[in-house]
């Protein structure tokens, strides 16, 4: 006999008591009865000792909502994965795991006339059209602001940046509220995006001029504003810039193809650990695939533009960006939100060191940031500022993106 079904009573009896007496109704007395009604509550105050010999009816009571509207066991155990629900608690109701359990209670919620009907198969999101042109769009008007940065001079020039970063600006925010690289419906923790957007942000204007200005600040400068031009005194990165903006179209295919294998193998999984054994391939094959479609932009940018491209930051910041929003886009919105503000603290730091050692008797401060330009350049510090948060970022994706918690639908798809 199985050594779990030779455990007492009193255990399954206090799982089911603590379910029972958290489903009861806080309009009913203490003891769970109505006023001036004693001989009734004694009654219902005794039914959580009835339900000791099914303890699974409890958890059926807590959860009826999420197992009547599921059309599959696995979407059932996905949902008890969310709520903390693991094997060793499915132990305690009498199933060897969370999907034997999700199994019964599919089994056991009346469905009126179609007990006999075979579940129909999860939504798989389809491509659409509008978010293909809008994951475009960032590209196209980022190559247009540089080839009109090429063709100005002077005040035009000015202008042309000013008005072509507020376009690339608002392409961006459009690509990110439609398709694959949309956020969950709902209410947002609105300090926490308007954190990520402005970490996101400062990443994105450091990977244009942070460069150029450490540069300047570690040999006594900058003297004047930059130009645009990528011979000035102050250099910007226009072919890293404008891979990363063409960047948004494989960004949204990868995210598409995450979340369309990922309900696939959700439909053919036999249970949760079956399910993360196949989601862990598609996860990393999918973060391969971004990394190479960006390594080949970074390689046609920079044959165009005739200019050096940065691989090692570039390449950082993207696969830090790419984690970010496949976990915001599957409800985690505070680890993006700490790696994003991390590696922007260590870049910002970076910056003011050097810029503060020009002070009287702040000399000391420039040491530990010159040590490493001279070790490895300006690229060392978005190198691994961004690479050491896209790891943890990484590690954190590999851990939750793979749970089917992070894949059961809510709702149809885009």
């Amino acid at each position: 006999m199985d050594t779990r079904d030779d455990r007492t009573g009193a255990d399954r009896t206090g799982a089911v008591d603590e379910l029972s007496d958290r489903d009861t109704p806080r309009a009913l007395g203490p003891l769970g009865s109505r006023p001036g009604n004693g001989e009734s509550g004694k009654r219902r105050a005794a039914a959580p000792r009835r339900g000791a010999a099914d303890p699974v009816k409890a958890l059926l009571h807590q959860h009826r909502e999420l197992c009547e509207r599921a059309v599959d066991p696995l979407e059932i155990a996905a949902g008890l994965e969310a709520h903390g629900v693991t094997d060793r608690t499915a132990a305690r109701f009498r199933h060897r795991d969370v999907f034997s359990l999700a199994e019964e209670l599919y089994a056991r919620v009346p469905r009126g006339g179609e007990q006999g009907a075979e579940p129909e198969p999860l939504p798989v999101p389809r491509v659409r059209r509008d978010w293909v042109l809008l994951s475009l769009l960032p590209g196209v008007l980022g190559g247009a602001t540089v080839a009109g940065l090429r063709l100005t001079h002077g005040h035009p020039r000015l202008l042309a940046a000013a008005v072509g970063i507020l376009a690339v600006a608002l392409a961006t925010r459009a690509a990110l509220r439609r398709g694959p690289l949309a956020g969950p419906p709902g209410t947002h923790a609105w300090r926490t995006a308007y954190g990520t957007r402005a970490w996101t942000l400062w990443l994105l204007g450091y990977a244009l001029l942070g460069d150029g200005l450490l540069h300047a600040a570690a040999t006594g400068g900058p003297d004047a504003l930059p130009t645009g031009a990528p011979d000035g005194s102050w250099p910007t990165a226009v072919a890293p810039a404008v891979a990363l903006t063409l960047a948004c179209a494989p960004a949204a295919w990868c995210a598409h193809l995450l979340s369309a294998g990922a309900r696939r193998r959700l439909a053919g999984s036999r249970g949760l650990e079956d399910f993360t054994a196949a989601a862990k391939p598609l996860l990393f094959g999918t973060f391969a695939l971004f990394l190479g479609a960006l390594t080949a932009l970074l390689l046609v940018c920079g044959t165009v533009l005739h200019e050096p491209v940065a691989y090692p930051q570039t390449l950082a910041l993207g696969a830090l960006l790419l984690l970010a929003r496949l976990l915001t886009v599957h409800g985690h919105r505070h680890a993006p939100a700490v790696a994003l503000g991390a590696a922007a603290a260590t870049e910002a730091v970076a910056l003011a060191l050097p810029l503060a050692g020009g002070l009287p008797g702040c000399a000391v401060l420039t040491a530990p940031v010159q040590t490493l330009l001279d070790a490895w350049g300006e690229a060392a510090v978005p190198a691994l500022a961004c690479g050491t948060a896209a790891l943890a970022l990484l590690f954190h994706a590999g851990r939750t993106l793979t749970r089917a918690s992070a894949h059961a639908p809510t709702e149809a798809p885009d």
